[in-house]
């Protein structure tokens, strides 16, 4: 069972990665254009700290654009394969009773822990945004906040779980259990703000929607695609018929 899960999980998200890619070229790609022609500016290189995506980029746009697919691609894939291992251990264990029902909630859980949760604190920046020298911190605190979301999501389940005051109960117990970590995390961790002067706000603001789109796309189409196949996959099972006596 765990193998038809974790094949499962690996082709659909494949596809959900291909899916959002598709979704990131349409959408997201005319904001990654217009930062690249900004960071292309004499202006972005006077203090000699800009940085080219552009034709004299040891990958060039249009190589990067039809890269995107593969990266999202190999994403949906990675994700794919773990979800499907998270999957197989909770089935059954915890959330709703059905396939279908545990992947969606599943999915919409991980989108809220591993995208939502960092996102808010550290939202994804386009290029001419961020020093480069920075990388490496700004790197750690998002996995920080990332491991915050997932941490969080497990303290509020197991809370849930203990309180015996009817669904609504264990609702607001659980709520507040995910969210005293996750905004303890917003306050005591570093801001990072490397937005450089004169930067238009509404591109940053679009590249972020584009970026968070991205990241709902893919969780979404794999939900629906991982309960869908799920629920069929269980009613081909068969059904055991008591002998009569």
């Amino acid at each position: 069972m765990i193998r038809a899960l974790l094949v499962r999980g690996l082709l659909l998200g494949l596809l959900a990665g291909v899916v959002a890619g598709g979704f990131a070229f349409a959408v997201g790609e005319r904001y990654v254009d217009r930062a690249v022609a900004l960071e292309k500016a004499p202006a972005a290189h006077e203090d000699g700290g800009g940085h080219d995506h552009g034709d004299g980029a040891v990958v060039s746009r249009p190589v990067q654009k039809a890269g995107l697919f593969l990266a999202t691609g190999l994403y949906g894939l990675a994700i794919g394969g773990v979800f499907a291992l998270v999957f197989a251990g909770l089935r059954g264990r915890v959330g709703p009773r059905t396939d279908g029902g545990l992947a969606l909630a599943a999915a919409g859980t991980a989108f809220v822990a591993i995208v939502l949760v960092p996102f808010l604190k550290y939202p994804a920046n386009p290029p001419a945004v961020g020093d480069p020298e920075t990388i490496n911190g700004r790197t750690v605190l998002y996995v920080i906040m990332v491991l915050v979301g997932l941490a969080s999501v497990a303290v509020a389940v197991g809370t849930a779980r203990r309180v015996t005051g009817g669904p609504w109960g264990r609702w607001l117990s659980g709520g507040g259990a995910f969210l005293v970590p996750v905004v303890a995390a917003w306050l005591l961790l570093p801001g990072v703000d490397e937005v450089p002067a004169g930067f238009p706000a509404s591109l940053l603001w679009e590249f972020r929607l584009s970026s968070l789109g991205t990241q709902l796309v893919f969780w979404a189409a794999f939900g629906v695609l991982f309960g869908y196949a799920c629920d069929r996959a269980a009613r081909r099972l068969p059904v055991a018929v008591p002998s009569a006596r």
